[in-house]
Order: C-alpha cells, then structure tokens, then sequence
C-alpha cells in the first residue's frame, strides 16, 4: 500500500464524521445545515491546526476533529458557515484582525451556544457579557493586548497592519506556491479541485482580493436569505436566529430582492402525475408542471403611506407575478376594504394603482382576512403593505402573509419586511 494510499484510508473516518455532522445538521437545524453545505470539505495543510474558511471552503486538521465528538463536530462546521453568513469577511474595515477575529468568535459562539449546539471544551471564546452583541459592539470591549486567540483561522485577508500578506511571504518561500499564485478563486487547478474531497492536504488558500471578496458577499447575503427562508417555511427557524437574521439582511437587501424571494419559495413548479392522453402512450411519467400562484395584496390607504409608495408596490407587484405566473387580486383597506375592491390582475395584465380607491380612515387589518374567508379564497400568500399601526386578527391564517411594514410597526405573526 502507498503512503497516498494509507493517508487516505486514515482519512476515510474523518471524512465520514464530517459529513455525518453535516447531515445532522441538515435534518435537525436546517438553516446551519443548508449554510454548512456551501463550504466544501478540504484538509489543511501544517498552517491548519484546528479549523479555518476563508469564505469559499471548510479547512480542517484530521487530527483536531478526530478528537472531536459527532456534536462538536457539528459546532465547528456551524462555526465557520457563520462567520461567511454573519459577513465577517468583509465587515472588519479598518480594525486590527486580532481583535476583530476575536470578537467575530464570541459573536458566533454564543449564538451557536444559545441555540443549543456542543462547543469542543477547549479554546472557545464565548463570554456571556457580549451576549446579543454583534462583533462591531464586542469589538471595542476586547483589550488591544488580549491573550484570547479565535481557536479557527479566518483566511479571510491579511494584518492590515502589515506591510504585505502572510500569504505573500509563504508564496515567496515556497518555489511550488507560485504556479498557482494570482489564480483566483475560478483558476483552480485540477489538483487543488480534487482538494475538495478532503483526499489531499491543501495549500493556505491564497488572500482574495476586494472585488471577489464584495462577490463573496453578495453570495452570502442571499444564501442567508434562501436558508432563513427555507426554515422559516419548515418551522424550523428559532425566534432568537429569526431575529438576527431580519436584523442582518433588512439593511441590506432592498424589500423587492426580499419580496421576490418568497415569491420564488412559494412558486408552485413541481412534478404531475396526471394520467396523459391516449395518444401519449400507456406509460405514466412525471412532467414538469406550473400551476402558478394565487396572490392576495392588500394596501393600507388609512393616509400613512403615500401615493408614490403604493404605485411603487404595485408596480413591484406586477414584475413579480409575470416572472412566476401568479394571479394577483388586489384590495385597499383602511378600516374597511373598499367598496370597489377587489380588482383582479392575471399574469398577463398590467397592473396599475387603482384611481378609484377610497382611505382615509383609521386602520384595521381584519377586514382584509374577513372578506378572504367570506369569498372562500385559499391563496397561496397575502401580501399586506402598511406601516403596521393598526388592529391585527388575533389568529394567523392557515396561509402564509408577508407585512411589508413601512416605519418600526411590529407585527404579531407572520413575515415583516422593511420597506428601506
């Protein structure tokens, strides 16, 4: 047997375990486990003595997981894909990386703590004064001369307070880094791609410049926003990560990406096993069929939003149901819904504010799902554009309402977008 040969084969567990970890995670928190997903398992080389990511991959030493229970494990893994959710890579700015890794540990290993996962018992920073406190916050509480060391590698740029990269200095030193230096992330050799299996110790990735780490970002952001959705619609989402992540991407994404997102989670493409025609043949298969959607909006005209608003929904509206075929009856309400309501759009129509609309009074949210129930609707979602001062129905519906708020409105149940 070869050296390759038995280095794989003492591998083999440890690859096993990872992905038994991330399974887990799938099945039991899948908003970590579709997170964890986006990072590819590669083994580190020496400069890896724990765990490492700089955005793009899981680095890990065979040796620090070995030791590791299957929970722990699933930590660790959770660990990193924060750091790339939470936007670590790009959120340090002008901060010394020491301190700032630091205080990206505490922020992340206290949420993965409160939420109920088994950190490894030693070299984790989680001090319970920074709870609920992002690293921006923690940041300032961490001494310039602090003995804490992050017990992961975040590869995510160099010292700012260096000359040049570590990376630099490693690449000049070392003659076989330089076939691959300057790559980038879509240069990859067939070598380093094979890295990903875990089959093979990897080099120090090299430091991203700031344009693929603005990509990287942007990649994250919306990963974040597809997986906190996802769980939402599995009631798999805790209150405190619900939270976080409204708080996270409500600043970041504009109300249309966020919008469009639930109408794409709720598009209704899927397979029919409807019997075919006779002409098809006697062979029943599966075909791809799109049913569309059956879309409520309903607009506050109690006087707290503007005309230029509305329209701006309404149009945001009509784009949304031609991309995924939806139906889309519209409703004005104050405290009452309009006389002349409902007016009915199907994916071809153009959807325009309605000049016939009457508001003006006070606010109730009632009279929308009154009248849904009294016509016996069962829309695939209703969409309610307000400022959220208002009287709520005390139950939910038994379908799925997004409130696109306008101001610091809270809302009961359902998903609050802010209108940025």
């Amino acid at each position: 047997m070869s050296m390759t040969e038995q280095s794989d084969a003492a591998l083999e567990p440890i690859l096993t375990k990872l992905a038994a970890a991330r399974t887990r995670l799938i099945m039991e928190r899948p908003f970590l486990g579709a997170l964890v997903m986006h990072l590819p398992l590669k083994v580190g080389g020496e400069w890896c003595t724990t765990t490492g990511t700089d955005a793009q991959a899981f680095y890990f030493n065979p040796r620090f997981v070995d030791n590791l229970s299957l929970a722990q494990t699933q930590f660790i893994l959770a660990h990193e894909a924060m750091h790339c959710a939470m936007g670590h890579p790009h959120r340090r700015n002008h901060r010394v990386k020491r301190r700032w890794d630091v205080a990206c540990d505490h922020a992340v290993n206290l949420m993965l703590i409160e939420e109920g996962l088994k950190p490894p018992l030693h070299g984790i920073l989680a001090d319970q004064n920074f709870m609920t406190l992002s690293a921006e916050e923690i940041y300032p509480l961490i001494p310039e001369d602090t003995p804490e060391e992050s017990f992961d590698q975040h590869l995510f740029d160099s010292d700012n307070e260096s000359g040049s990269s570590p990376d630099e200095n490693e690449r000049q030193d070392d003659p076989d880094a330089g076939e691959s230096g300057g790559q980038g992330k879509e240069g990859q050799s067939e070598a380093e791609e094979q890295q990903g299996s875990g089959s093979q110790a990897s080099q120090k990735p090299n430091e991203l410049s700031q344009a693929e780490r603005e990509e990287l970002s942007e990649q994250w952001k919306n990963r974040l926003a597809a997986a906190a959705q996802a769980a939402r619609q599995a009631g798999k989402l805790s209150q405190s990560m619900m939270r976080w992540v409204d708080g996270l991407l409500a600043p970041s994404l504009p109300w249309r990406a966020l919008l469009a997102r639930f109408f794409a989670v709720n598009q209704r493409d899927d397979y029919s096993w409807r019997r075919p025609s006779r002409r098809e043949g006697d062979a029943l298969l599966p075909r791809l069929s799109s049913e569309g959607l059956e879309v409520v909006a309903a607009i506050d005209t109690s006087g707290s939003i503007s005309d230029d608003e509305l329209r701006e929904f309404v149009t945001e509206l009509d784009a949304l149901k031609g991309q995924v075929r939806a139906r889309v009856t519209l409703l004005a309400c104050d405290n009452h819904v309009a006389e002349n309501a409902p007016w009915e759009y199907e994916p071809w129509d153009t959807m325009q504010l309605p000049t016939d609309m009457e508001g003006g009074g006070g606010t109730d949210f009632r009279p929308v799902f009154d009248w849904v129930e009294h016509e016996n609707r069962s829309p695939n979602m209703l969409v309610y554009f307000t400022d959220a001062e208002g009287d709520f129905p005390k139950l939910p519906p038994n379908y799925p309402v997004i409130w696109l708020v306008k101001g610091k409105g809270e809302v009961p149940w359902g998903e609050r977008v802010q209108l940025n």
